[in-house]
């Protein structure tokens, strides 16, 4: 075996105007989530573990869209979603449209190892919790005054905001360069920068897994679900590989953008950037998204056709990186 890898993101499509000190913050998280799954994978927990101890850190803190800290819908509430893959046997589980659950990595986790389902969502996911004995929280735990205050800016605007921690100035500065409007599905938004988190690893055995979760966009419609629980579009791991995907949900989803990683190296046997950096070119049409992935035999790669990605990635090998742009 190759050794074990490890890869996390915070989001892909990053406002150009992040002041310095938000930046810096960003790179301090990503890196304590890496090296907890570093500290993890050298006492050799296998991957499944510690892609759900990483990105349950990272909903933990509300720097990123998830967990808490989470986008709000156009109602003011938070409708959380998250998946979870086991590359082995490619067991998964996800859910959506959580308001209650503190982390909603470990309950996708409890549907793949703990119900005959793959996927629950909205009040039959709540309930699940429930009857798992998960932590539950008040809504009010997920939402920060920053994010009611990006909310009232996005109905002002009657649009999706992608980047809640945009300042006003960066959204007026953007918005104004743009002469021909960003564009989902044919509507237009005024700025295109999303920050799901995930995580990426393959352990000292060869097993990959990969984890996703999010809170979605601000100011999206109420019931509106991403890429991030879809198994094959957000995330997916099998024997080869594993992927996490952050961007835009709509493309992402339309691509099946993370089964087409795997797809494409067994098919066509890409290695493992090649494939990352096809998919991302060919794969997303005029969406914009990135990718981590790491590989079987221990290789990390990811890719981007946005700004930035906040990302890091490390190999048992001593390679270690922590980056925006």
């Amino acid at each position: 075996m190759a050794g074990w890898a490890i890869a996390v993101h915070g989001g892909a499509g990053v406002d150009p105007n992040l002041p310095l000190d938000r930046q810096e913050e960003a790179k301090k998280l990503l890196a304590r989530c890496l090296n907890l799954g570093i500290d993890a994978l050298r006492s050799d927990h296998p991957a499944i573990d510690v892609v759900e101890l990483v990105v349950r850190e990272l909903e933990s803190d509300p720097l990123f869209n998830s967990g808490r800290g989470s986008a709000l819908t156009e109602d003011g509430t938070v409708e959380m979603e998250a998946s979870i893959m086991d590359g082995p046997k490619r067991r998964c589980g996800a859910v959506s449209g959580l308001t209650t659950v503190k982390n909603p990595i470990s309950l996708a986790r409890l549907v793949m190892d703990k119900s005959p389902h793959s996927y629950l969502a909205f009040s039959g996911a709540e309930e699940f919790a429930r009857q798992q004995g998960v932590e539950m929280v008040c809504n009010d735990y997920f939402i920060t005054e920053e994010n009611v205050g990006m909310l009232k800016l996005a109905k002002e605007a009657n649009s999706i905001l992608f980047d809640y921690r945009i300042p006003n100035a960066g959204l007026e500065k953007c918005s104004a360069s743009v002469e021909t409007p960003l564009q989902m599905n044919g509507l237009p938004i005024s700025v295109y920068a999303p920050e799901t988190v995930g995580c990426v690893v393959v352990d000292s055995q060869g097993r990959c897994a990969a984890a996703t979760s999010t809170g979605g966009l601000m100011n999206k419609r109420s019931g509106r679900i991403g890429d991030s629980p879809l198994i094959g579009a957000g995330t997916y791991a099998c024997g080869l590989c594993g992927v996490s995907c952050t961007g835009e949900g709509e493309a992402i989803i339309r691509g099946t953008l993370a089964r087409e990683v795997a797809a494409v190296m067994e098919y066509k046997g890409m290695g493992l950037q090649e494939a990352v950096s096809y998919v991302v070119e060919e794969r997303l049409d005029e969406g914009k998204a990135g990718l981590i992935a790491v590989s079987s035999n221990g290789e990390v790669a990811c890719g981007f056709n946005t700004t930035g990605m906040f990302r890091g990635c490390a190999t048992e090998a001593g390679f270690m990186e922590v980056g925006i742009w």
